[in-house]
């Protein structure tokens, strides 16, 4: 059974009520205090306050002190009026009753509403959380994609430049090389004239010289005559054939150390080299000397990979190619633009091209190897060919077993094998 705390002291106003509640040395807290608009309840087992207030008041804005082994309630009325008591006389034990079940109803549902309140509350600061992310993640994807196309222009506009300069530069040699022949034309046509002048007076002095001389000497032989036949052209060249023999290439090696085999692949090397070096020279004889080496070519090229303009990171792998056949690194990152231009076919072609120049297999090269057959193995499986794709994945495996992305995906390719299988 609860002990009741009969002793408090109340006072008031037109306005409000103020109500003090000895503690006996009790230690309370606002937890102990339970207070509705007709409803007061002060609960520290085994003590027990409770009063059913004589009108409604404000709970909201009502306040409670807790010190020096008081309670110092501050009521504030709904309505300015005098109360004859503190509590509601003469009500019997049913209406007491009721005023206290409807008292916590009430204080049931208000904690209700303030709970979805408040979770209306959060769930606005959600959204408004997410709006404001979004709309800074829309802001940086704009300000990215606004650098990508600046770049992507720069380049354009960088190539469009170096085809007029070409366009320019071929012109101008096609004018220079139209005067030269020009000029060449009007020499030969001077050098033509100054011959046919020249051959002409000699002819009229010796015809000349050679009625008087018949006149005179009737067929007698003279100095002129002679003079006449020293000055006749000699007769042509007679044709001949000339052999030139080239000294072979020896290597200064020891006949038991040298290795012919290897010598011969060297030569054929160096010759396939020559061939490759003086291969299109009309075409890439108007480039700079940048431009001509495949190293500065293939940085160009991962730059644009980089701003994702792989259409002219293809043209400067293209042309790297074209420089030097034999690095399989231009291979594999050509076949990583074809693989996001979705030219699937080109894609294979480039990693098996890395892949043959990646042999023998040895562990500086693990590297290139790995992404070739990776890089395959997707173009495969995008063809729907999982097959093909899986063994390439495998053979990923085998050169790095712990990677786990590479291992997801080979399981992934096996069960859309077996669901093909199916």
């Amino acid at each position: 059974m609860p002990v009741w705390l009969r002793e408090h002291s109340w006072r008031q106003s037109a306005a409000a009520v103020y109500l003090t509640l000895p503690l006996r040395g009790l230690r309370a807290t606002p937890a102990n205090i339970f207070c509705t608009d007709r409803y007061l309840k002060v609960s520290i087992p085994p003590f027990l306050f409770e009063a059913i207030l004589y009108a409604p008041i404000d709970d909201t804005n009502s306040t409670a002190k807790i010190g020096n082994g008081i309670i110092f309630f501050t009521l504030y009325k709904k309505e300015v009026a005098m109360w004859d008591s503190l509590t509601l006389a003469d009500a019997n034990k049913e209406t007491l009753q009721y005023l206290r079940e409807n008292a916590i109803l009430k204080a049931h549902e208000k904690a209700k509403e303030e709970t979805e309140a408040k979770r209306v509350t959060k769930q606005e600061h959600k959204k408004y959380a997410l709006e404001a992310t979004m709309k800074l993640e829309e802001t940086e994807r704009k300000r990215i994609e606004d650098l990508k196309e600046k770049e992507r222009q720069k380049v354009t506009e960088e190539l469009e430049l170096w085809k007029k300069q070409q366009k320019d530069a071929e012109k101008q040699m096609m004018v220079q090389k139209e005067e030269k022949l020009h000029q060449e034309v009007e020499q030969l046509k001077e050098k033509k004239k100054e011959k046919m002048n020249k051959t002409r007076i000699p002819n009229e002095g010796t015809s000349k010289t050679l009625l008087k001389h018949t006149k005179g000497c009737h067929g007698s032989h003279s100095m002129f005559s002679e003079n006449l036949k020293e000055e006749q052209l000699p007769a042509p060249r007679s044709a001949a054939t000339i052999k030139i023999n080239f000294t072979p290439r020896v290597f200064p090696t020891a006949l038991r150390e040298s290795r012919v085999a290897e010598e011969e692949e060297w030569l054929h090397k160096q010759a396939e080299a020559r061939r490759t070096a003086s291969a299109d020279l009309s075409e890439l004889e108007d480039l700079k000397e940048e431009e001509k080496n495949p190293d500065w070519l293939k940085d160009k090229g991962n730059k644009m990979f980089a701003t994702g303009n792989y259409l002219a990171a293809v043209n400067a792998y293209n042309l790297a190619v074209r420089l030097n056949n034999k690095l399989p690194l231009l291979y594999l990152n050509r076949a990583a633009c074809h693989l996001k231009l979705r030219n699937l076919h080109k894609a294979i072609e480039d990693s098996s091209k890395a892949l043959e120049l990646l042999t023998p297999p040895v562990p500086d090269n693990e590297s290139a190897r790995l992404k070739a057959y990776v890089r395959r193995g997707t173009a495969f499986c995008q063809l729907e060919l999982y097959t093909e794709g899986l063994q390439d994945y495998e053979a990923a495996l085998k050169i790095d077993p712990k990677n786990k992305t590479i291992e997801k995906d080979a399981e992934k390719i096996r069960h859309l094998i077996q669901g093909t299988m199916k």
